[in-house]
């Protein structure tokens, strides 16, 4: 699966370069500012800001090596002033000598810290991998390809969810948004993908398979009290591909409606024939309503949460996944993914505030079989 790379450019590099010279700059500037200034004037705070500008930003040896030569600038500048040996200049290379050492120690800290992100980074990709694990690129004449992208950055997983799995029935699919935010968003992904994974395989329809979301859902609410559990819900929309892929199914329960582009360009909107409350909203129980849609042969079926058609400029205007993707042709599910979110980062600015989560699926055209060549034998 592929995150958002953020920082990349030419302006971080130069920031970490500035930043590398900066502490020689002051040392240097200091230098001549001392030396072409009266002795009631110091520039010990440009001696001392050297090494605490190097600890958070670069290495203990590059932090040591700033402070040492912060340390011999001053005591190089009162030998040749001939003021070592007065009460101000034992001071100063005093306070820049501490200040070194509290330097080495704070750059310590911010390395461990790092360390410490570092690992809670591996395990978040871990858990990622876990949750939202990449579905397979092939999957009985279909081409799968799927995308979570973060509004936060260094973040890896939320409420949005996706899956996909081939059963009995066909394959069927999953795109669904928790609500709420943080830990308890992710503990309801858990449940929901766990309980489709399950039903997808035993449930013969997919109302059925909306059904025993739902329960499980109802079950998690119960283990839970207080104001979240009885408010809590998930939007979702399931599909299934029967073997032959001539058609799509779909129930829709309160989640944006997926879009179907031909081979072509034409995109229709696959509107759910009634609106349905999102799963887990505990008010009675009713008969799910399937839609089903011809599959045409090079047809590509996308399922998104609202973090692409809820995405706003800075106009506050929404982004129109139809507008952006009608008329357009790809060459397969990869392909138009990479230009849904270049499209969603230029309309946002980069500026995204929530989730989003896209699944796309795209039927192999059928292939003609070559004709045979026949020869005809002229006596």
């Amino acid at each position: 699966m592929r995150h958002r790379e953020r920082g990349k450019g030419k302006r971080p590099n130069g920031g970490r370069r500035f930043v590398a010279v900066l502490p020689w700059l002051l040392i240097v500037g200091g230098a001549f500012y001392d030396l072409g200034t009266p002795d009631t004037f110091t520039a010990a705070p440009l001696f001392t800001a050297a090494p605490l500008i190097a600890a958070p930003f670069a290495s203990m040896l590059y932090t040591l090596a700033t402070g040492v030569a912060a340390c011999a600038a001053v005591t190089g500048l009162h030998v040749y002033s001939d003021r070592l040996q007065r009460i101000p200049a034992v001071t100063e290379l005093l306070t820049v000598f501490t200040v070194s050492v509290l330097a080495l120690f704070i750059n310590q800290i911010v390395r461990r810290s790092g360390e410490r992100l570092a690992s809670a980074r591996v395990v978040a990709e871990a858990a990622q991998r876990a949750v939202l694990p990449r579905p397979d690129e092939r999957i009985d004449g279909l081409q799968v390809a799927a995308r979570y992208e973060a509004a936060e950055q260094d973040a890896f997983i939320g409420g949005d969810l996706y899956a996909v799995q081939r059963t009995p029935y066909g394959v069927r699919l999953i795109v669904g948004d928790v609500r709420g935010k943080g830990l308890g968003a992710v503990g309801t992904v858990a449940v929901v993908l766990g309980a489709f994974r399950e039903a997808a395989e035993q449930e013969d329809s997919l109302a059925g398979v909306a059904e025993r979301l739902e329960r499980a859902l109802a079950r998690e609410g119960a283990r839970e009290a207080g104001f979240d559990a009885f408010e809590g819900f998930t939007t979702a929309v399931l599909a299934e591909i029967p073997r032959g892929g001539g058609e799509i199914r779909i129930v829709n329960r309160g989640h944006p409606p997926p879009l179907l582009l031909a081979a072509d360009g034409a995109l229709l909107v696959l509107d759910p024939p009634e609106r349905a409350l999102p799963l887990g909203m505990g008010l009675g129980t009713w008969a799910d309503r399937m839609s089903e849609t011809p599959y045409p042969p090079g047809g590509t079926l996308l399922l998104y949460t609202d973090g692409l058609s809820e995405a706003r400029d800075s106009h506050g205007v929404m982004y129109d996944p139809r507008r952006r993707l009608g008329g357009r042709v790809f060459s397969g599910p990869e392909e138009l993914l990479d230009v849904v979110v270049a499209d969603v980062r230029r309309h946002t600015g980069g500026a995204a505030t929530d989730d989003m989560a896209l699944l796309a699926v795209t039927r192999q055209e059928e292939r003609q079989p070559p004709r045979r060549r026949t020869m005809s034998v002229v006596p």
